[in-house]
C-alpha cells in the first residue's frame, strides 16, 4: 500500500486524525487550518508585504513593485530557504540545505501564470510563489530534472502544469547533508 499524502501539500498523512478525504483525495488538518487563519501567513515581514502591497492597491489602484522580494521571503519562510547574503548574486536565490533555489514570483498584475528561468542559472530547484488579485499567496518547489526542457536559453514554467514536489525535494537535502 502507498503512502498516504495530503493532496494540497504532498506531506504524510496517517489518515482521519491526520486528514479528511475529500473527493477521492486527502487534505490534512494542518493545511486546512493553514487556510482558516486567513489568506496570509501570520505575522512578520511577508504579512506587512502582503499588507501594504493590497493597501497601496486598494488606496491607488496601482501595484507596488514588492513582489520579487515578498516571494522571496515567503518561499525562503515556508521551505526553510536559506537566502543568499548578496541579493544580486547571479544563477541562485538561496539554498535548502546543500541544493541551490532559484525564487521567481508570479504578481497579481501579471494575465500568466507561467516564469521564465535562464537554463544557464546555477540552481537545482525552483520556487515558484504565486501572489493572486485578492493577495493570498501560495508556493511551490520543482526540482530543475523536471522542468521543460523546450528551445532556447530559458525555462517557461507554468504553475498550473507542476504540483509542488516539497516532498521530494526535503529527501533529496537529507540526502545531501548526510553525505
Amino acid at each position: 500500500m502507498s503512502e498516504m499524502r495530503c493532496a494540497m501539500t504532498g506531506r504524510p498523512v496517517q489518515g482521519a486524525g491526520d486528514a479528511i478525504w475529500d473527493d477521492g483525495e486527502w487534505i490534512s488538518w494542518a493545511y486546512i487550518n493553514e487556510q482558516i487563519d486567513g489568506p496570509y501567513p501570520q505575522g512578520g515581514l511577508v504579512e506587512d508585504l502582503i499588507v501594504m502591497g493590497k493597501t497601496y492597491y486598494e488606496d491607488t489602484l496601482r501595484q507596488l513593485p514588492i513582489y520579487g522580494a515578498l516571494g522571496e521571503q515567503y518561499a525562503a519562510r515556508r521551505f526553510g530557504i536559506r537566502l543568499h547574503e548578496d541579493p544580486h548574486l547571479e544563477g541562485s536565490d538561496g539554498r535548502l540545505g546543500n541544493l541551490l533555489v532559484e525564487i521567481k514570483t508570479i504578481s497579481p498584475t501579471r494575465d500568466s501564470r507561467r516564469v521564465r528561468v535562464k537554463k544557464s542559472g546555477n540552481f537545482n530547484v525552483l520556487a515558484i510563489v504565486k501572489v493572486d488579485a485578492d493577495f493570498r499567496i501560495d508556493a511551490k518547489l520543482i526540482s530543475r530534472e523536471n522542468l521543460p526542457i523546450g528551445k532556447g536559453k530559458v525555462y517557461s514554467v507554468c504553475w498550473d502544469d507542476h504540483p509542488s514536489e516539497h516532498q521530494v525535494i526535503e529527501s533529496q537535502q537529507q540526502t545531501s547533508q548526510k553525505d
